[in-house]
């Protein structure tokens, strides 16, 4: 891989990851597009999502700072709390699945664009049947529960699967549950931080034991950690003016084209 292509897959990253159409399914569709699909191309998917975190504790730095603040400050509980016994909730699913599937999840990627395309129609269509819902409730909603949260897990959990969006998946089920709009964009951002240094954790690891082999320059993974940095933080704002705004429709008329697109040319 040329740091041009790294640059521009950085770039993806750093938009998708945010935007409701698929980070990975994007980078799949470019991987082929480069002829760079290979094995090796996890590290680099693991590198460009832990730029993307760091663009989620950039944007939500205050937040995050009371939500800690509020937690570690005093013995009595509390709404900051609950906020992150709520987060953990939310992780029990993908937590199940990579530490007893991770093999078998990791194997879906590089295998079949077919798979990326039929993804990312399923995301067009919980993004327009989510967005119609909460347009009849006026855009009303509910304070998260531990239920919400448990569900909106179930589904960050099934969006591992390429083509079907992370953020796009938890905020329409957000939707469907009934949550505030702006605050399932929140929940939804905050609650990949943890899996996502987990796994960046475990392949490194994996790369100090020798079993994890690194395809790219340094230099490479730099340009694409930069890139999806710096993008990320602008597609996270961008993202969450979206969904207060009621404008998820867009992104699935776009998910619906590029998937159409996809499984059409796969099976002609």
């Amino acid at each position: 891989m040329s740091w041009v292509e790294a640059l521009l897959l950085g770039i993806i990253q750093g938009l998708t990851e945010f935007l409701p159409v698929s980070s990975s399914g994007h980078l799949e569709i470019m991987h082929h597009l480069f002829g760079t699909a290979s094995e090796g191309n996890l590290f680099f998917a693991i590198v460009v999502h832990c730029a993307t975190v760091l663009s989620t504790l950039t944007v939500f730095r205050k937040e995050l700072a009371e939500i800690f603040k509020g937690t570690f400050s005093t013995v009595s509980w509390n709404d900051q709390k609950e906020y992150c016994a709520k987060i953990l909730l939310s992780l029990v699913p993908i937590m199940v699945v990579g530490l007893f599937f991770k093999d078998e999840v990791e194997g879906l990627f590089g295998s079949s664009l077919l798979l990326v395309g039929i993804g990312l129609l399923i995301t067009a269509t919980l993004l327009f049947v989510s967005e119609r819902i909460n347009k009849r409730r006026n855009g009303a909603g509910h304070t998260i529960t531990y239920g919400d949260s448990f569900i909106v897990g179930l589904a960050q959990t099934v969006a591992i699967l390429p083509g079907l969006s992370r953020s796009g998946t938890t905020i329409a089920t957000g939707l469907l549950c009934g949550v505030k709009k702006e605050e399932i964009a929140q929940f939804s951002f905050l609650m990949v931080i943890i899996p996502v240094l987990g796994e960046a954790f475990l392949d490194l690891v994996d790369i100090l034991r020798g079993t994890l082999e690194v395809a790219f320059e340094w230099g490479v993974l730099l340009v694409g950690f930069i890139s999806a940095y710096i993008v990320g933080c602008l597609a996270c704002k961008f993202m969450i003016r979206v969904v207060s705004k009621q404008k998820l429709t867009y992104f699935a008329l776009y998910c619906c084209t590029v998937g159409l697109t996809i499984v059409i040319l796969t099976l002609v």
